[in-house]
């Protein structure tokens, strides 16, 4: 016989208390997935993606400081280095008048590596997501074997006017297509031929491309806000394509609706806006998020930046995978060859746009979330 004393069971009370609160640090059992650390930066984080090969590539925007790299390589051990070279990461604001914007990174936005070999760089080219630095505004190309810039295609104001941002970049299967988002004072998709290196910019101005005026972002519960009263206010902003190239899908961050187009028309050029905007479909109403993506089992990732999380809708349900502190304002999403999901905590809400004693500089993460096919 077992005889449980009154110290025993204190013991085991504390115990089961600890193993509770560890559970809740993680999420809602020893089962869900968890958050790992791959790599620091004493810089503004937004954009990742992983290669084919398992290289791991960020950007670092030019928002509230003169980021001294634009794109880098991660290595193993979290390091970076500034890709593919530090003529391209050169470029300053300090030095605005002395460099050519074309060939140099002026702020990133985002980067995303193909099913061809290659990394593409989305740079909205305005600093502190203000006025655009002329000649600026491009989409880059640079072959991952040889690591050297093969494509710039430029966008000039019909494209990228003043006043946009492009924000992130999905690409067809059969690497013919790229659609951005824009993600500034008059949201809209951008369609680019990359045979033709020809952009157009589409559904400019469209309800589906706008902020929702009635969504307000809240952090820990209370509107996030500048020292001035102005809100989060980013229109068409988080972006997936479906396994099959078929179906776009986008929303506003300051947004709830979720958006979907068929990709074949946007590719036909000779369709009137009004037939293109009646082939908009609403799918769902979530919640305010940045990054989206869809993995090759088709489930969708949100990064639900109210609540520290990453949350997957597998048909029309949503569920959380992982919740946690640390993940402040997840933003962007990659997939690695082995399936395993990355995730950048960018701190927005923690900048000095909304809270001034932060500073110029500030810390921010990338995640891997291990076991990602284990949603709860």
């Amino acid at each position: 016989m077992i005889r449980i004393t009154a110290a025993s069971a204190i013991v085991a009370m504390t115990l089961l208390a600890n193993a509770s609160v560890a559970q809740q640090h993680a999420g809602t059992s020893s089962d869900t997935p968890q958050l790992q650390q791959v790599a620091q930066f004493e810089h503004q984080v937004t954009g990742v993606t992983v290669s084919k090969d398992g290289r791991i590539f960020v950007n670092f925007p030019r928002w509230t400081e003169d980021a001294p790299v634009s794109v880098a390589e991660v290595s193993r051990d979290g390091q970076i280095k500034p890709y593919p070279d530090e003529e391209w990461n050169s470029w300053r604001n300090e030095k605005k008048n002395q460099m050519s914007a074309g060939d140099h990174f002026v702020c990133v936005q985002s980067v995303v590596t193909d099913a061809h070999g290659n990394l593409w760089v989305v740079d909205p080219a305005a600093p502190a997501t203000a006025s655009l630095v002329p000649g600026g505004p491009k989409l880059v190309k640079i072959d991952l074997k040889a690591n050297k810039v093969a494509q710039v295609i430029r966008f000039d104001e019909t494209v990228a006017p003043q006043g946009s941002y492009l924000n992130d970049v999905r690409f067809s299967p059969d690497g013919q297509y790229a659609y951005l988002t824009d993600a500034g004072a008059k949201g809209a998709l951008v369609v680019v031929d990359l045979q033709t290196a020809k952009a157009r910019r589409v559904l400019s101005g469209h309800p589906s491309t706008q902020p929702e005026k009635d969504v307000v972002v809240k952090i820990d519960g209370h509107a996030l806000r500048r020292p001035d009263g102005r809100g989060v206010e980013f229109a068409a902003d988080s972006l997936a394509l479906s396994p099959d190239g078929r179906t776009l899908y986008w929303k506003a961050l300051t947004g709830r609706t979720l958006y979907r187009i068929a990709t074949n028309a946007l590719q036909n050029p000779r369709l009137p806006e009004k037939g293109l905007e009646a082939r908009v479909e609403r799918v769902a109403e979530t919640e305010p998020t940045d990054g989206l993506w869809i993995d090759e089992r088709g489930r969708l990732y949100l990064s639900a930046i109210e609540q520290d999380a990453v949350r997957v809708r597998d048909g029309d349900r949503i569920t959380t995978l992982v919740q946690d502190k640390r993940l402040r304002w997840p933003d962007t999403f990659s997939e690695g060859p082995d399936g395993t999901i990355y995730v950048t905590s960018s701190h927005i809400q923690d900048m000095s746009w909304f809270k001034p004693e932060t500073g110029p500089r500030l810390e921010t993460q990338l995640w891997r979330i291990e076991r990602p096919g284990a949603v709860q």
